[in-house]
């Protein structure tokens, strides 16, 4: 039960979190800012919170600033749109998943494009 209950706090977290960073972040000062995923402690008084920045490395930089500044009102914000016992305490982490991945299939299409017709791929 307890499982469930946790699986279903971080999802509605992950949502919250995002539609209220895309109303608080303006994409032109901070770039895009999407919520990757989130991690709850087992006793939900903390959470992490994965974040995709992007944008500029200035901006990205910027956004992970604001996001720690303005993390006392998010945190706020969350609170009033979800109803717990205690709302988390918030922490923000940018997460490079998504351009780790978007890289790896750019080689992988690069590797696909250099290889000779009729060539088997190497195991």
């Amino acid at each position: 039960m307890q499982n469930r209950r946790h699986e279903r706090v971080r999802e509605l977290l992950k949502r919250e979190l995002s539609v209220i960073l895309q109303r608080e972040c303006p994409s032109t000062e901070a770039g895009l800012v999407t919520v990757n995923d989130v991690v709850v402690s087992g006793d939900l008084h903390s959470a992490t919170v994965f974040v995709g920045l992007m944008g500029s490395p200035d901006q990205q930089r910027r956004g992970l600033e604001k996001l720690e500044q303005e993390r006392v009102r998010i945190q706020n914000l969350v609170g009033a749109a979800v109803v717990l016992r205690y709302t988390p305490t918030l922490r923000f982490v940018a997460d490079d998943s998504v351009a780790r991945g978007n890289r790896v299939l750019q080689i992988l299409d690069e590797l696909e494009r250099t290889q000779p017709p009729g060539e088997a791929p190497a195991p």
